[in-house]
């Protein structure tokens, strides 16, 4: 009996507790004034905290941060309600994963990036590449296609002509001169593969989160508009006020001053073009 009495003393102080957590997310989430921000590891996290949620907080709202470890759960957390935006992606990957699994996310802005690099600690240009060597890789489908167009822009590969090259997969290599050989990973595990492949192509991100200096690479990508990362949020919030309020602190003189700042590490990253233009207009 007395055990009987325990178990169940046990499992009521179980259900409390999960009343508990589910009460406070629920009204953590309903505040109005709390924006939970979710951002995978790298620069972002430092970009929130120091471009644009001073901005928020003069606004009146709490900014909470949550780091991700890859880039499959921001999105799902989004998308749940645990949170209110992130910023981790471009708005290829955006698009691609909100069709895959049937998700209504939006961008909100863009904002600085830092491209992907071929790094390597055995080779120091592209010309040393050679029949054999190992080139990793990402392997999840939008920054795969995005990391075989850089080899092919830089002469490396050609892909196959009836191919969208926005969609194209190791299997869509045309030409590989070099007989290189390629290995898709996960992305957060390209910066380990340094001590054992010959290059290895990094987001940017990841990179930096490895100790990796962008100056570092063999070489950079040249980043379009649809590869520069961004804000996001769910469609039916792109109109709330947190939303706009958003919006018009990545767009105020206070963040274009802490990217722009030399003692800071956004200062090397590539700006989109609405901030392009607003830096040339200040000239």
């Amino acid at each position: 009996m007395r055990r009987n009495r325990l178990l169940s003393n046990f499992s009521r102080t179980l259900i409390t507790l999960a009343l508990g957590f589910s009460i406070g997310t629920a009204f953590a989430q309903a505040d109005p004034k709390t924006i939970v921000f979710g951002t995978a590891p790298g620069p972002y996290g430092d970009l929130i905290k120091q471009a644009i949620q001073p901005g928020l907080e003069k606004k009146g709202y709490k900014v909470v941060i949550k780091e991700f470890s890859d880039y499959v759960q921001p999105n799902l957390a989004l998308a749940n309600g645990a949170l209110d935006a992130n910023l981790f992606q471009h708005r290829l990957y955006l698009e691609k994963f909100s069709a895959d699994k049937g998700l209504k996310l939006s961008p909100v802005i863009n904002v600085p990036t830092a491209g992907l690099g071929l790094y390597s600690n055995k080779i120091k240009s592209l010309d040393q590449l050679k029949k054999g060597d190992v080139v990793t890789l990402s392997n999840d489908a939008t920054n795969l296609a995005r990391g075989l167009r850089f080899l092919a822009k830089n002469g490396l590969i050609t892909i196959k002509a009836n191919i969208d090259p926005t969609q194209a997969s190791e299997k869509d290599i045309d030409q590989n001169p070099r007989g290189l050989v390629f290995k898709p990973l996960e992305a957060a595990q390209l910066p380990r593969t340094l001590d054992t492949a010959t290059a290895s192509l990094v987001n940017g991100n990841f990179a930096i989160a490895a100790g990796l200096k962008l100056s570092d690479a063999i070489k950079l990508e040249e980043l379009d508009e649809n590869i520069k990362n961004l804000v996001a949020v769910k469609t039916e919030d792109l109109d709330k006020p947190f939303a706009k309020d958003i919006k018009a602190v990545v767009e105020s003189e206070e963040f274009l001053r802490v990217v722009d700042d030399p003692k800071r590490i956004f200062n090397s990253f590539q700006k989109p073009a609405w901030l392009k233009a607003k830096t040339v207009a200040k000239k």
